[in-house]
């Protein structure tokens, strides 16, 4: 529930309130001392009531010198307020999840604001991610992303085209932009401050978490687009964006802390795919959230702009649409060589297990390249074995895997006496 404050002049208290009573709203009525707007009023409604009173104060004139404010309400105690609920849940007038157009608009621009506090967060969350990929620890990556701000600049654009608000729409973008910058360059400065005194010949792709960021498939692209409409869903239900950011911020922040270690490191394939991850999950983002505001009903509150929005929300909409599917190209060659890795792996077990074989782990070495990841070796550790059966298992691996390099390590099984 929401509460309406607004001055009104004297002229405007008599079709105002005929209008509320005629919608069957509660309302409280006080005298002003100021000689213009003599009378203050404070309307309760439900979330989806709060367009549609705005829109008729705002067509009254109360918005022009006077003002409106909206406030949430934590808790009513009223039997009056009980009643016109109960109403609107029988008549079908109350909606969850939806606040309204004013409420969404300031929400947006309080989260884009490029201020020095974000520029602190943001550089702060990519200091954290490098030293976390440098550690290879998940805990101190994950750490980074809690204290990423970038959910809300993502969000401004988003409502800035549903909208028709040219300078949100260029605010938001102009954030993400500089955002991803600022994340990129302080990762890369970190990075080489730390080769210069930890790891200055650190084979990067021997790091999990880094690797896990070069040449990433499909389901990466899944995350950034599940991410974008979960932080349009929590800004247009009025809820905390701070849980929701950090799904965004998985999607933005790891990878580009990889860029700047691939940079500081001198590796372009690693700072080239990794760029290439940002940039196609910074678009999903954008479009999931531009479509889910859009799916809300978010629409500008001027008729004469509602074309104006169709027409650039589908501009940009089709603009993001391309350009992911372009930079998702680069993805489905990964997750293609997966799928053949995958392949490899099973047919590897499986022989392995009719030789007769104790299978204890599988490894894989890649070589990497711009587009491409390939499996350059292979080993099997294996428990204990006879010669009839290790045999077998080469003589299967030269015939099928002629240039595939692969080793047989055996650990000695320990006998409890």
């Amino acid at each position: 529930m929401r509460l309406i404050q607004a001055t009104l002049c004297k002229e405007q208290v008599k079709p105002l309130t005929e209008w509320l009573n005629s919608q069957e709203l509660t309302f409280v009525l006080l005298p002003e001392e100021d000689d213009n707007y003599s009378h203050l009023i404070m309307i309760p409604v439900e979330d989806n009531q709060v367009e549609e009173t705005l829109s008729k104060l705002k067509g009254l004139g109360s918005d022009r010198e006077g003002y409106l404010v909206v406030s949430e309400v934590e808790a009513v105690v009223s039997d009056k307020i009980d009643f016109q609920r109960e109403k609107a849940e029988k008549t079908g007038k109350k909606t969850e999840g939806r606040i309204a157009r004013e409420e969404l608009v300031s929400s947006a621009r309080s989260l884009s604001r490029n201020s020095t506090n974000f520029a602190l967060y943001t550089i702060l969350s990519a200091v954290v991610a490098t030293a976390g990929l440098l550690m290879n620890s998940a805990s101190v990556v994950v750490g980074s992303m809690v204290i990423a701000p970038l959910i809300g600049p993502a969000m401004a654009s988003s409502v800035g085209s549903v909208i028709k608000d040219d300078k949100l729409f260029t605010e938001g973008v102009k954030t993400q932009l500089t955002g991803l910058f600022t994340a990129i360059l302080c990762s890369t400065i970190f990075a080489i401050l730390m080769r210069s005194i930890t790891a200055p010949q650190l084979d990067l792709m021997l790091l999990q978490q880094v690797a896990e960021r070069v040449h990433s498939g499909l389901l990466s692209l899944s995350v950034a687009l599940a991410a974008g409409v979960a932080g349009a869903l929590s800004l247009t239900s009025g809820a905390s964006a701070a849980l929701v950011g950090v799904m965004i911020a998985v999607a933005l922040i790891p990878p580009a802390a990889t860029v700047g270690l691939g940079i500081a490191y001198l590796q372009p394939v690693i700072a080239f795919s990794s760029l290439t991850l940002v940039i196609v999950n910074l678009l999903s983002i954008n479009l999931m959230a531009l479509l889910t505001l859009w799916a809300k009903g978010y629409r500008p509150e001027k008729y004469y702009k509602k074309n104006q929005a169709r027409g650039s929300t589908i501009k940009r909409g089709s603009f993001l649409i391309v350009m992911i599917l372009i930079l998702a190209s680069f993805l489905s060659i990964t997750t293609a060589q997966e799928r053949q890795e995958n392949i490899l792996k099973q047919n590897l077990i499986e022989q392995t297990e009719q030789a007769g074989l104790n299978l204890i782990d599988y490894q894989a070495s890649y070589e990497i390249d711009w587009l491409f990841r390939k499996t350059s070796e292979i080993t099997l550790v294996i428990e204990q074995y006879e010669e009839g059966q290790l045999k077998f298992l080469k003589q299967y691996l030269r015939q099928s895997h002629p240039d595939l390099a692969v080793r047989i390590m055996v650990q000695p099984v320990k006998r409890i006496r």
